[in-house]
């Protein structure tokens, strides 16, 4: 009975050791740290892997997630700077770097965040006008997020992002900005087309100087060519009627009447080629054209006798 007793005893005992070893060790998961009370005082904090607490006289206080949390912020009405209602969410990102801070400078962690960013949502972009709401959200997070982030400093946690994920003005107010903008837009049409209008004058202007402008150069062309034309032919008149006055000092009557036919048939073909043109009669002395075209032949034949001999 004795030795029953005994073992009994170191039963007792050795169950006990294993208990107090499985008070004592603690393990801890990844990504998160707990706080470690001694008769419920803070004195350190268990990373993750195997720890070892005094059993009985230390115990876990808060289990802290250090990884980055997600957490929606719910729509809450603004009043902008304008006096515009406007309906806004959003999205804060936050982590635990310090898990005695945020176990014991804060109750209730996640809602004092919560709060802490409505209220500076509020703040924020009350504000600003409608307009700026509208077109600087980067501008709001970037200013949201440094408040918020030297705000919660000292409950050991790092605000990384806030966005805002939803802009919602009134219905009216939605309508009035849709005809503000349709206003706008047909203003730079019409802008636009009287730009265009502006530069097409502009251009047949310039096309139709330049065309004035080489519709003159070819007046002066052509004047000038004309000139010379006629420069020319007065310079062959006036040799025709130089070796015709030679033929008559020479006493050749025939070279005379060769002139005088040639004026005689130029001048009935510009009568017949005159644009009143009729059917006409005239006394034309026909002997006389035929005499002047025998003196023509009587010519063609002296020339024609001098190069034979």
């Amino acid at each position: 009975m004795g030795f029953d007793a005994v073992g009994y005893v170191v039963i007792a005992i050795l169950v006990f050791v294993v208990i107090l070893l499985f008070q004592g060790i603690k393990t801890v998961p990844q990504g998160l740290e707990y706080t470690v009370e001694r008769l419920g005082k803070y004195t350190k904090t268990l990373r993750p892997g195997i720890n070892f607490i005094i059993p009985f006289i230390d115990s876990v206080g808060d289990r802290m997630n250090m990884r980055e949390t997600v957490m929606d912020v719910p729509s809450q009405e603004v009043i902008s700077r304008d006096n515009a209602m406007i309906k806004v969410d959003g999205v804060v990102f936050f982590q635990v770097i310090n898990a005695a801070k945020a176990a014991y400078e804060v109750t209730d962690l996640n809602r004092a965040i919560l709060n802490l960013t409505m209220t500076n949502i509020r703040t924020v972009m009350g504000s600003m006008d409608l307009d700026d709401l509208l077109s600087k959200r980067d501008d709001i997070n970037a200013q949201l997020l440094s408040v918020v982030d030297q705000a919660t400093e000292p409950w050991g946690v790092k605000v990384t992002r806030i966005e805002i994920k939803d802009i919602s003005p009134p219905l009216d107010l939605v309508e009035s900005m849709a005809r503000q903008m349709k206003a706008e837009r047909e203003k730079r049409a019409q802008i636009l087309e009287a730009e265009g209008s502006r530069q097409s004058a502009i251009l047949k202007a310039e096309g139709e100087k330049q065309a004035a402008v080489l519709e003159a150069e070819g007046r002066r062309e052509a004047a000038f060519r004309d000139a010379e034309a006629r420069e020319r032919e007065a310079e062959a008149e006036a040799k025709a009627t130089d070796v015709v006055s030679q033929a008559i000092a020479s006493g050749n009557v025939q070279a005379l009447n060769y002139f005088i036919a040639g004026k005689y048939v130029e001048a009935l073909g510009k009568f017949a080629d005159s644009p009143n043109q009729k059917t006409f009669f005239l006394p034309v002395d026909a002997a006389g054209v035929i005499g002047s075209i025998g003196g023509i032949a009587e010519i063609a034949k002296e020339s024609f006798g001098k190069g034979e001999k």
